[in-house]
């Protein structure tokens, strides 16, 4: 094996597997070793531009993991989030993500992502890293889910919502009042009291 494929194969373990070409090319690796590496079986391009090694344990969820390479400022919400937090039985179809009003993104094959253009206060609030298969992904902490959901519900499902509240409220660390808190800053505050009551 070649010093260059030694080195490429290091680098890609060292970020847990997968490898976007930009990174590749920053980190001098060139073009053509990531080639010969698809052509010799030890990669797989997974969405272009994202390389993955073949010999990793196929991935639990990889439009999940698709997203939080293609799109490292994006954050997981609503039913995508309230699945990494087991707070509902539903699946999510397409991968649910807040970005800034005013941020791009990728274009992705269709069904994959599902985008939330949320404003910079809600944005920025309560975003936690998680390892989806040795990919960092960036999701909303619990208790900031279940606001946004709360401010979507019209669109997800206020049955939805009220399934997540109340498995939220058997969590060991459930704190109605960090839900408030995040429901102020997503403005349904006064809406969402008198559910966060009524399951007290």
């Amino acid at each position: 094996m070649t010093t260059a494929l030694q080195r490429a194969l290091g680098l890609i373990h060292r970020r847990g597997g997968t490898i976007r070409t930009s990174d590749a090319l920053r980190a001098g690796i060139h073009r053509r070793t990531l080639y010969a590496m698809r052509d010799a079986g030890q990669l797989e391009l997974q969405a272009r531009g994202l390389y993955r090694l073949t010999e990793l344990d196929p991935l639990a969820d990889p439009d999940l993991a698709l997203v939080a390479e293609r799109i490292p400022h994006g954050v997981v919400c609503l039913i995508s989030a309230l699945a990494i937090h087991e707070l509902t039985t539903q699946i999510p179809r397409a991968v649910h993500l807040a970005i800034p009003r005013t941020a791009r993104y990728p274009s992705l094959p269709e069904g994959v992502l599902q985008v939330y253009r949320f404003s910079n206060a809600s944005y920025e609030a309560g975003i936690t890293r998680v390892d989806h298969s040795g990919i960092p992904v960036q999701v909303y902490d619990a208790d900031k889910t279940i606001a946004d959901c709360f401010k979507y519900r019209n669109k997800i499902g206020l049955d939805l919502v009220l399934e997540a509240l109340k498995a939220r409220r058997r969590q060991r660390d459930w704190n109605p009042q960090h839900v408030l808190d995040y429901a102020r800053i997503n403005r349904v505050a006064k809406q969402m009291t008198p559910y966060l009551e009524a399951i007290l």
